[in-house]
């Protein structure tokens, strides 16, 4: 367990320990492994509150709610969720714009800047659409923020097929997943942790999206996979 917790940077809680050590080989029961990671101190990190970053006191246009908190799907690229968070740097704040899909909670475009304006939202969607290729009639489901609600962000959509869903006002849940991921992310690499630069920042949050989060850690909604393993798997599946 100390190994475990070692290659995964001390995240994780006794579920994701269990299935880890299943797929080591052992036969383990999650009461008994909770009580030893208690005494032998491998407990993962807790979780803290985090502010929001959403400006949706405007007049820019709103998108409806078309995910209506639908968080289950069955193919990748037909529904995504994006959010903006801060980090915090000696040199600044720096904000952070993500899309993940829902059929893998895959991270599929992300962008990280020292500004909060639509800029950043945008280079994550650009990203995103460029990796993926969504086909027509994607979902886009985010916050009312002013920068997913700018003409330039909505025009991407547009020129896309994308439709744009947007939560309903003050109303958190309906964009539950990207917030967990947040949170995941800041209690697993940011928190406790003293970042100098954006650049810093950049090089903490590519490591844990791109060498961690996507292609190792263990989500609880994949049957205890990572994302790019459960894509793979559907994929091969699917050729069967």
């Amino acid at each position: 367990m100390r190994a475990i917790q070692a290659r995964v940077g001390g995240v994780y809680g006794s579920p994701r320990m269990v299935e880890e050590l299943r797929a080591d080989g052992e036969l383990v029961g999650v009461n008994r492994i909770a009580r030893l990671m208690r005494d032998y101190n491998l407990l993962a990190r807790q979780r803290r509150r985090f502010r929001a970053t959403t400006d949706s006191t405007h007049s820019l246009p709103v998108a409806p709610n078309l995910l209506a908190r639908d968080f289950a799907w069955s193919e990748p690229n037909r529904a995504w969720v994006g959010d903006i968070t801060y980090i915090k740097t000696d040199a600044g704040w720096a904000y952070l714009a993500v899309l993940l899909d829902l059929f893998s909670r895959r991270v599929v475009g992300w962008a990280i800047s020292d500004s909060l304006g639509r800029e950043v939202a945008i280079k994550a969607l650009r990203n995103a659409v460029t990796a993926r290729r969504p086909e027509p009639g994607l979902i886009h489901h985010t916050d009312r923020g002013s920068q997913y609600a700018s003409a330039e962000y909505r025009g991407i959509l547009i020129k896309s097929q994308v439709a744009q869903s947007m939560s309903r006002a003050g109303d958190c849940f309906d964009n539950a997943v990207a917030e967990s991921f947040f949170a995941s992310l800041k209690k697993e690499r940011i928190w406790g942790r003293r970042l100098a630069t954006l650049t810093e920042a950049h090089d903490v949050v590519a490591d844990y999206i791109d060498g961690f989060y996507n292609p190792v850690r263990r989500h609880s909604t994949l049957a205890w996979v990572s994302p790019i393993n459960y894509e793979t798997e559907s994929r091969r599946q699917l050729a069967a």
